[in-house]
């Protein structure tokens, strides 16, 4: 893996680990020698996320929109910056960037950004590995809900495993370099059927 776009918040939490588990992360990716795409904000997780790619050597690309760049919260000293249009927009350059999706702990952004990239792999649109980071059980009500939603059969089991959980960054990476994604026909193929 190149890069690995990695999706989190713009507030830092309440938790000192998050902002721990950030910092492990970008020395997880700097150590692998995996660039870090995000979403180009210089507050909150994702900003703490840049600064120690970049503090360690890292590679860290930002994509914004441009209504974002307006509100003063791009990061100013990127490797490179990309400033979209639109969120749509955003979300496509990052997928085209990456190899691989991440999401720490964040709010409704973090969680819709991850679940359109889930849903892309799910249809068969990209073959890439979408996961979580759960730093001190965060994510454990949504991967409850999940377990939930595969029992009352609303989610395939095989879609279900397109999203790797962990709780640390090495065990994330080591399951998205060995990721064998379940074969799913493409929704297009199925309409030109």
């Amino acid at each position: 893996m190149k890069s690995i776009c990695v999706y989190c918040g713009s507030s830092p939490g309440r938790l000192e680990a998050y902002a721990n588990a950030a910092r492990t992360l970008a020395g997880t990716l700097v150590d692998r020698n995996i660039r870090l795409v995000y979403g180009g904000a210089g507050v909150g997780i994702m900003g703490l996320l840049a600064d120690a790619v970049l503090e360690l050597g890292g590679q860290a690309v930002g994509v914004i929109p441009e209504g974002l760049v307006r509100r003063e919260v791009a990061h100013k000293h990127l490797t490179e910056l990309r400033v979209t249009q639109s969120m749509h927009e955003r979300k496509m350059l990052m997928a085209e960037l990456s190899d691989g999706f991440i999401a720490l702990p964040g709010g409704i952004g973090t969680l819709e950004e991850l679940f359109e990239v889930w849903t892309w792999a799910q249809l068969g649109l990209h073959r890439k590995p979408c996961g979580l980071l759960n730093i001190a059980g965060y994510f454990d009500g949504l991967t409850a809900f999940l377990d939930h939603a595969v029992a009352e059969q609303f989610i395939k089991q095989p879609h279900h495993s397109i999203l790797i959980v962990e709780r640390e960054p090495e065990a994330l990476l080591d399951r998205f370099d060995n990721y064998v994604p379940p074969a799913v026909t493409k929704w297009m193929e199925k309409d030109e059927a």
